[in-house]
């Protein structure tokens, strides 16, 4: 999605990658769950959109951690181009720093929006997240503290 305000601070281009294991009901992108759905496109093409937009990125889906790997390469050439990179994901901050793939994934990111969806926490008044246990992660000071620091307007 094009010059989106709602998936991050300021316009940002939204990447939406396919494929989630988590199913959360209630789900506002189920369409996204099958990792076969979607348009192939090469990381060459993603990032020639993102020059062409202009803004900062925000990778979602399906879940951009269902793919750890793609997802670092993909967040590599986004910050190579000076981008902010938000990451929305149904993975907790303590399962990502659990696991080394999703931690080596993630650690060039700004924010980490984590958890899954609930249905029964949905709030719309929530700053950038759909239900009140996801929180906003400033990955960088998390990871340079060692300890979990919330992202502050």
């Amino acid at each position: 999605m094009r010059g989106t305000t709602v998936d991050g601070p300021g316009f940002r281009t939204s990447i939406y990658l396919a494929g989630c294991n988590h199913r959360c009901p209630g789900c506002h992108n189920p369409q996204s769950w099958d990792k076969n759905s979607g348009t192939l496109m090469s990381l060459d093409e993603i990032i020639k959109i993102v020059k062409e937009e202009d803004f900062d990125v925000t990778l979602s889906g399906g879940d951009p951690l269902l793919n750890p790997m793609k997802t670092s390469k993909l967040i590599s050439a986004l910050k190579d181009d000076g981008r902010n990179v938000w990451i929305f994901t149904g993975y907790t901050w303590e399962e990502i720093i659990s696991m080394p793939e999703l931690l080596h994934a993630v650690e060039l990111a700004d924010v980490v929006v984590d958890g899954p969806f609930i249905e029964s926490l949905k709030d719309r008044d929530l700053l950038f997240r759909g239900s009140s246990n996801q929180r906003l992660i400033d990955v960088q000071t998390s990871l340079s503290t060692h300890s979990l620091r919330r992202w502050i307007r």
